[in-house]
């Protein structure tokens, strides 16, 4: 069937199906498609990857379920598109892709396709690192450090690395606060004497901020972001 005739099929249907996304991807990409998607590589739609992925965010955040089933659609086409470059660079292609994951969460979850037993849904997360580690051939820590995206939200990644380096392990949350204000202090008198390394300071505060953040089983990223609304809310509430 040519290109035409698989879009004229496809103008025709009510209701579209995961081979018609396979099929409209193509179809974009082919020299009968859009001048833009044909141009595109991975790199130059890297951004709308993430953005797309923080647009279900917020459809999640919000609860609504309406846009999040119109940026789930929009991610899935972010994940169609970038199989499809490799489909046609002969690398692999969506069906891969689908089988990678359906083998990942058969073997990551021996407790259901196995037999292995669970009390808890800690039982299971200690089994899937295990798993994961096993997998991934990450046997030090620094390996599992180093495996944790350096492209992830800041504050995000910071937590993620404090935790798995057990940073302030033993600590209580008012022992870290203490640490927080010492450190507020060094850098008052290094500010005094005009030695301050601001980078560096800022970054163990914040690092600082994001171990106590764990104490307090508080999401650091969400907590910021939070407080950013209420900043903009206020700045609203002045202008009116």
């Amino acid at each position: 069937m040519s290109v035409k005739d698989e879009i004229a099929a496809l103008m025709k249907k009510e209701c579209y199906n995961f081979e018609d996304l396979i099929a409209i991807t193509r179809i974009l990409r082919s020299e009968e498609g859009c001048p833009w998607d044909r141009e595109q590589d991975h790199h130059s739609v890297r951004s709308s990857l993430i953005e797309e992925t923080y647009e279900v965010v917020e459809a999640v955040d919000t609860e609504n379920p309406t846009l999040l089933r119109e940026e789930l659609g929009d991610l899935l086409f972010q994940v169609m598109f970038h199989a499809q470059i490799e489909t046609e660079e002969a690398r692999f292609g969506i069906g891969e892709v689908v089988d990678d994951i359906c083998k990942k969460m058969i073997h990551r979850h021996p407790h259901v396709f196995g037999t292995v037993s669970v009390e808890s849904s800690a039982e299971v997360l200690k089994n899937w690192e295990s798993i994961k580690t096993e997998e991934k051939q990450r046997n030090t820590l620094v390996d599992k450090l180093r495996a944790i995206p350096p492209m992830m939200p800041a504050l995000m990644r910071a937590s993620k690395v404090g935790k798995k380096a057990g940073q302030a392990e033993g600590l209580g949350a008012e022992a870290v606060l203490d640490c927080l204000e010492d450190q507020i202090g060094a850098m008052r008198d290094a500010l005094s004497q005009q030695k301050l390394d601001a980078q560096t300071a800022i970054g163990a505060f914040l690092m600082g901020v994001c171990d106590l953040s764990r104490k307090l089983d508080v999401d650091a990223e969400h907590a910021l972001s939070a407080q950013t609304d209420r900043l903009i809310d206020g700045v609203a509430q002045k202008n009116t």
